[in-house]
């Protein structure tokens, strides 16, 4: 039933805890998990002119970061994982590359980073995707 595993990553701690899940069913179903990260472009598009490559590298910078750490906890639980970085809206890229990848449940927590490191709450975004797929979605309240 769960062969492939989505898992959203902003790298922040809401993601740890909804990994902790994401794993535990990987790992009895023998599934694959997807660490996915995406950098929002709204982000770089609100910095100033002179400013918008760095912060655009900084994010991306994080989102390396952050499947990178799914991925050596999937293999520190003996679990397969894939990583994907994206640039775009978070949710539509969510919900895209969950179409793509024919993923089998999305895993999310239900907040993000907080303060300067977010435009939008990561609540907000899983709400974008659990209202928008006819996939199933584990959502872990943090």
């Amino acid at each position: 039933m769960y062969d492939s595993i989505l898992v959203p990553t902003d790298g922040s701690e809401g993601t740890a805890v909804a990994l902790e899940h994401a794993l535990d069913i990987a790992k009895t179903r023998d599934a694959t998990v997807h660490a996915l990260s995406v950098v929002d472009r709204r982000i770089r598009m609100a910095a100033g002119v002179e400013q918008r490559e760095a912060v655009a590298n900084s994010l991306h910078d994080r989102a390396i970061e952050a499947v990178e750490a799914v991925a050596d906890a999937a293999r520190d639980a003996d679990v397969q994982a894939t990583t994907a970085v994206r640039k775009g809206v978070p949710y539509r890229c969510i919900l895209d590359y969950a179409d793509e990848h024919d993923v089998d449940l999305v895993v999310m927590g239900t907040h993000g980073r907080t303060g300067r490191d977010k435009l939008a709450s990561l609540g907000s975004v899983t709400e974008r995707v659990v209202q928008n797929t006819n996939r199933p979605v584990l959502v872990v309240s943090i």
